[in-house]
């Protein structure tokens, strides 16, 4: 897919600043200003990523409210019920309270819905439930924001709620729970805006024990990871601790399952906790019960984590056959019916699709066309689907402009879960799609390369990879910086390695470095054929446990002239 390339211009003043200020090299400092960071200090928190960096847990609203409520919990030997999600981040976020809750001498009930038989969110069995076992306090954990009447009628029968949530409320209505503590309900430019639901769960938890409770982290790390949230803040202070912490870890569940996947946790990094072990966690949620997972979490024995840790890998790959099925049968949907010049945003509908994959689908189909993508599942009246989003189109503004024709949608800008009746799915589809010709324009249906500098191979340095470093994690806000240059040339015939590797060795005449390019060995047949070509690429050390060389990562390639 064609991609439109935008390169960052060096700040020259700025950069001499920061460089100068915190004795760090020209190259890192124009970094840290391709990341917005656009002072000393932000530069010099960026770089130590302190926890008493971290903003304080009473910033967000209603935490001394919710503090005093599971005090008096404890007090009153109360036991507690805690409701979570059944996602990665979920999860986590019930595993870690449960765990504080435990310690503060609580009893704790776990309650994870079923995502099939009983969708998002809080529901009537859990009245049911709390009613039987004499709760009278119910903390959610990333979710509740949305669910007005099931807490209003928790209210009815004197049952406390505390919501933990991260997702957008909905027209800025707040349920009436006792305390809701939610991140959105503050200011977007504050430092805690983005995170997790384990992120505020985690701000619970240390408000509670009046300490950073980096035992914890991570839990933390896991959650943000899985939910891909912005990598800056108080999320790249918690994620790169808690990436430390999670490397150095001695729970039983953590341990069996990077040995299934595979992970030497001695070189651990974001890529391993977003599509190795995260996944694996989130499948027992997408195909069977999320129960497994947080089992898997909280188990403090061996030989039940290595058992649990199995079957969650076998649930994955299940995971991954029915998630391949379904994203074939979409691009055949794709192929027939979808006209690109008049459709913006992908509506794909069909009976039979497994519910728990929605979202995946959705977003491998947004990352294929670079277009907003909502695919549901049909069922016999009232289906489900899911959504996925880019840049410039909020989501959930486009629900609440279809809310005569959804139920039960929520979510965050990029990415929502909703009902629909079958007969309204059309309709869902046009009204969608003229919203999108509002909003969206060409270049806003074009993915973007942020490109951090334009280099000359000569100006190439090993010390850059170390320099690099330092920016870790990366992910979603921070990504791995990007590098172009101009007018190269093969200095000799390209290899197709396995899984679609194209291998180069490109040259400016002077300076030669390979290059690999992954899914890109379509390219081989027209390299040959022209007489230059643009590159933009990362730097990758070539041996893991050194960095005395390294090459060139390819990202995109413009190709030039052609010879003959």
């Amino acid at each position: 897919m064609y991609r439109i390339w935008n390169i960052n211009l060096p700040d020259s003043s700025l950069q001499r600043e920061i460089s100068r200020s915190l004795s760090i090299s020209p190259f890192l400092a124009q970094l840290l200003i391709n990341r917005d960071i656009k002072t000393v200090e932000d530069a010099e928190v960026f770089l130590k990523s302190d926890l008493n960096s971290l903003s304080s847990p009473f910033k967000l609203l209603d935490m001394k409210i919710a503090c005093e409520r599971i005090r008096k919990a404890v007090r009153n030997k109360e036991e507690v019920m805690i409701f979570g999600d059944y996602d990665v981040d979920g999860i986590t976020g019930v595993a870690l309270l449960q765990s504080v809750l435990k310690k503060l001498g609580l009893g704790v009930i776990c309650y994870l819905p079923h995502r099939i038989k009983e969708g998002y969110g809080l529901n009537r069995s859990v009245i049911k439930i709390a009613k039987q076992h004499n709760i009278h306090l119910i903390v959610t954990v990333d979710c509740g924001i949305s669910n007005m009447k099931e807490i209003e009628e928790l209210k009815r029968e004197a049952i406390d709620v505390i919501v933990t949530d991260h997702h957008l409320p909905i027209d800025n209505k707040i349920p009436a729970a006792l305390a809701v503590i939610n991140p959105k309900r503050g200011n977007p430019s504050d430092s805690s805006y983005e995170l997790a639901g384990v992120g505020v769960v985690y701000k619970l938890a240390c408000a509670i024990m009046q300490q950073e409770l980096q035992e914890y982290l991570d839990f933390v790390c896991l959650g943000t990871l899985a939910d891909n949230l912005p990598l800056t803040g108080d999320n790249r202070i918690i994620v790169k601790k808690g990436l430390e912490i999670l490397s150095k870890t001695e729970r039983p569940g953590l341990l069996s399952l990077m040995e299934v996947a595979r992970i030497n946790k001695d070189y651990l990094d974001s890529f391993d906790v977003s599509y190795l072990l995260a996944p694996r966690i989130n499948a027992s949620g997408r195909i069977d019960s999320a129960e497994l997972s947080l089992n898997l979490l909280l188990s403090d024995s061996k030989e039940a984590a290595r058992e649990l840790a199995f079957n969650l890998n076998k649930l994955n790959s299940q995971r991954q056959q029915i998630e391949e099925k379904i994203l074939k049968e979409a691009e055949e949907i794709i192929e027939q019916e979808i006209n690109f010049k008049e459709t913006k945003v992908i509506v794909l509908a069909k009976d039979g699709w497994h519910e728990g994959v929605l979202g995946i689908i959705a977003s491998r189909i947004k990352d294929m066309f670079y277009r907003p993508t909502v695919v549901i599942s049909i069922g016999d009246d009232l289906c489900r689907g899911s959504a996925r989003s880019i840049k410039n189109f909020h989501i959930m503004e486009a629900f609440s402009e279809c809310r005569d024709i959804i139920k039960n949608f929520g979510g965050h800008n990029l990415a929502g879960g909703f009902s629909i009746l079958k007969d309204n799915i059309y309709i869902l589809k046009e009204r969608l799609n003229r919203l999108a010709d509002k909003k969206l324009d060409f270049n806003d249906i074009h993915p973007t390369l942020d490109i951090d500098m334009e280099l000359r191979l000569g100006e190439l340095k090993i010390e850059f990879l170390e320099e690099i470093d330092k920016l870790k994690p990366f992910g979603e806000g921070n990504p791995s910086p990007l590098f172009y240059t101009r007018g190269l040339k093969l200095r000799r015939e390209p290899e197709v390695l396995g899984n679609d590797t194209l291998r180069l060795w490109v040259s400016d005449g002077k300076f030669t470095y390979p290059a690999v390019g992954f899914h890109m060995s379509d390219l081989k047949k027209y390299l040959s054929t022209i007489e230059y070509f643009d590159l933009v690429y990362s730097l990758k050390p070539t041996r893991i446990k050194s960095y005395s060389q390294f090459e060139l990562k390819i990202e995109d390639i413009r190709l030039g002239r052609r010879g003959g």
